[in-house]
């Protein structure tokens, strides 16, 4: 199967099976006129290749990885590092569940402070600044936010 084939059918550019080339992820064989060829299996390498790019994995963990997805066959080492892996991705799932809590917490309190009923932000006062002393009978009356997360 051609380059731009493969391409097409893993959803990635060419420039990017280049490049898992360059960094030793995919092997091509080539033709007689030197253009790459791949086999039907290199579709879903390249799948994976990406799945493991997208979950944060640099060139080299993941060249430790597709051995095993070769052969498998995995020696102790390669499967500390699927496990040191996996832990590192549910650490980062744990870190987007907490910032999505953050912000549904943010998206509850927008609804009770619409334009009719605004919470607002104060920026701090400098220390050289001059404040002015508010008028006796005025009060600001400012909504009291609760902590986030606490």
């Amino acid at each position: 199967m051609r380059i731009g084939k493969v391409a097409e059918r893993a959803g990635v550019s060419v420039r990017a099976l280049r490049y898992y080339e360059e960094q030793g992820l995919l092997v091509a064989d080539r033709s007689a006129g030197d253009q790459r060829q791949y086999a039907e299996s290199d579709v879903e390498r390249v799948r994976f290749i990406q799945l493991l790019y997208a979950a944060g994995l640099p060139s080299r963990a993941i060249l430790e990885i597709l051995p095993f997805m070769d052969t498998l066959v995995a020696t102790p080492e390669m499967a500390r590092r699927l496990t040191e892996e996996r832990d590192r991705i549910q650490a980062r799932i744990e870190g987007l569940a907490e910032a999505r809590g953050r912000l549904d917490e943010l998206i509850g309190l927008a609804a009770v402070y619409t334009e009719s009923s605004p919470a607002r932000c104060e920026s701090p006062v400098r220390a050289d600044a001059e404040v002015p002393a508010p008028a006796p009978a005025a009060r600001a009356v400012r909504p009291v936010l609760p902590m986030l997360g606490a």
